[in-house]
């Protein structure tokens, strides 16, 4: 049973602030229900010097409400490494909680859901990746950071999804005229079309992306008419990316809306990232197709209060595998 917290004056005196930043996505007596597990969160972890770490696609009262380090999967884990936190609480995906225990072996990792996982990391295992390598000897494997860690402890080097096409390059610059792309075949694909180095790729999809249509841009252009500004994430189908105004990674989108700010823009990814990007640019209208990570909202502020006052789930990964998976991620960071 989810405890009940009281909406105390300390409470509102303490969220007030946040409520107005968040009165388009809450209305107030849904807000009363949240806010006393934000205040007891921000309380207990300065006292266990802990910090959270908020992928872009948690729902706004964690992005904002509890989150001290917020963006794409990658940059979270390398912003952990860099404070003198003892407690790391993961609001994301199982996946990046390991790659947060990757980059920071010595704290304590913690994910409020253990059953937050990912339909893109858990298409491959590491024996994939090692078929892989036998059947295509000599080919670099280049897997994107959505994966485990004993994926990224068989493979030649990581990518993002804003670095993907720069890590191919790189490889072809060295003298590799073909690379395999593991585990998403879109992320793939999108890099093929723009690349003369060949790619062999895996039959992984993102279960929230692969669900845009082309359709679904056409039909709100003729709703909004042409100032709709639309983004989409290279987890989409080509044809969705064809359709679109700008395709790029989560940190990309949020800063193309915030630089460009346009009248109206749709955004072809996880639902809560508009809610987010909508909260701090107040000025643009965020419309359009919504696709909800079910394994994202598996984290709740009830599930993060529990888990930092109990200090488990705690994700922990043999330090062979931690060591082999880093020279992975520094290999994507020296070629990017």
């Amino acid at each position: 049973m989810t405890e009940q917290l009281t909406y105390t004056d300390d409470v509102a005196a303490a969220t007030e602030g946040l409520f107005s930043k968040l009165s388009g996505q809450f209305k107030r007596e849904h807000w009363e229900t949240l806010a006393p597990y934000i205040y007891e969160i921000n309380k207990l972890k300065r006292e266990k010097n802990a910090v959270i770490l908020a992928h872009n696609y948690m729902t706004p009262d964690i992005f904002y409400g509890v989150g001290d380090i917020v963006g794409d999967s990658l940059m979270l884990a390398q912003e952990a490494a860099k404070t003198d936190a003892d407690i790391i609480v993961q609001c994301g995906v199982h996946f990046m909680a390991e790659t947060a225990k990757v980059l920071c072996p010595d704290k304590k990792v913690l994910i409020p859901d253990m059953m937050a996982g990912c339909s893109l990391a858990e298409s491959i295992t590491a024996q994939d990746i090692r078929d892989l390598k036998a059947k295509y000897p000599g080919i670099p494997v280049v897997s994107y950071v959505n994966t485990s860690a004993e994926v990224k402890a068989e493979t030649d080097v990581c990518c993002t999804s804003s670095n993907a096409l720069k890590i191919v390059e790189a490889l072809g610059r060295e003298g590799h005229d073909t690379v395999i792309m593991t585990p998403d075949k879109f992320l793939a694909q999108n890099v093929v079309a723009q690349t003369s180095v060949k790619v062999i790729f895996w039959e992984g999809t993102c279960m929230v992306h692969e669900r845009f249509t082309p359709q679904d841009i056409l039909d709100a252009r003729q709703s909004y008419g042409d100032d709709l500004v639309v983004l989409a994430h290279p987890e989409c189908p080509p044809e969705v990316m064809a359709e679109a105004d700008y395709a790029g990674s989560t940190a990309q989108m949020d800063k193309f809306i915030k630089e460009k700010q346009p009248r109206r823009a749709m955004l072809m990814t996880e639902c809560s990232m508009s809610d987010n990007i909508a909260a701090n640019n107040p000025g643009v209208e965020l419309i359009g197709t919504c696709q909800m990570c079910p394994h994202m909202k598996r984290i709740t502020l009830p599930k993060i209060l529990k888990t930092l006052r109990d200090e488990t789930p705690e994700v922990l990964i043999d330090p062979e595998i931690i060591e082999r998976a880093k020279v992975s991620v520094n290999r994507m960071l020296e070629l990017s």
